[in-house]
C-alpha cells in the first residue's frame, strides 16, 4: 500500500513537473541570473519588454539570446575582474560562430565549444524565436555602461 502511494505521488510529480513551462523547470545558474539582470536593467523598457536567453556560459564568457519589440540578436558578456558581468558585443549569427567569438578576443578551444554550446541551448528554442537573433545585423562592441559608439549617418541596427 506505502509502495502504491509512493509510486502515485512521484507519477504526479512528473506530470506536474511536464506540464510546467521550461524557464520554471530550469532555474538560471547564479552566472545565468547576473546576466539576465545586467541586460534587463539595460535595455528592458516597459513599452517594449526585453526576453533574454538562452544564456550559454562558459568560464568568463557568455553568449546571450535577446527578442524585443520584433527583433533580436546576441550579446557577448564578459566576466570582469570583480566578478560582474559586462556586455562586450551585440550582433546577430557572428555570436553562433567560433571564428568570430575567436576574433572577440576568446581563446581558440573556449570559442569552439562555446559555439557548441550555444547552438545546444538554441535546439531547445523555438525556430521563430532562433530566427529572430538573426535580425541583429553586424557587430556591435559595447562599453560598460552597454552603450555602443554612436552610428555614422544613415546607419542602423
Amino acid at each position: 500500500m506505502k509502495r502504491r502511494f509512493l509510486q502515485g505521488i512521484f507519477a504526479s510529480g512528473v506530470l506536474i513537473a511536464l506540464a510546467l513551462p521550461l524557464s520554471v523547470q530550469a532555474a538560471d545558474t547564479t552566472d545565468q541570473a547576473a546576466i539576465r539582470k545586467v541586460m534587463m536593467s539595460t535595455w528592458d523598457k516597459p513599452e517594449a519588454p526585453l526576453d533574454a536567453g538562452p544564456i550559454t556560459v562558459l568560464a568568463d564568457h557568455a553568449v546571450a539570446g535577446w527578442t524585443q519589440d520584433g527583433r533580436g540578436g546576441r550579446a557577448l558578456l564578459t566576466r570582469k575582474a570583480d566578478g560582474r558581468w559586462q556586455v562586450a558585443a551585440c550582433a546577430g549569427d557572428g555570436l553562433k560562430e567560433a571564428k568570430t567569438l575567436e576574433m572577440t578576443g576568446m581563446p581558440g578551444a573556449v570559442a569552439r565549444q562555446m559555439a557548441q554550446e550555444v547552438a545546444k541551448a538554441e535546439a531547445a528554442i523555438t525556430p521563430q524565436r532562433r530566427a529572430l537573433f538573426s535580425t541583429f545585423d553586424g557587430m556591435v562592441r559595447m562599453d560598460g555602461a552597454g552603450n555602443h559608439p554612436p552610428h555614422a549617418q544613415g546607419a542602423r541596427h
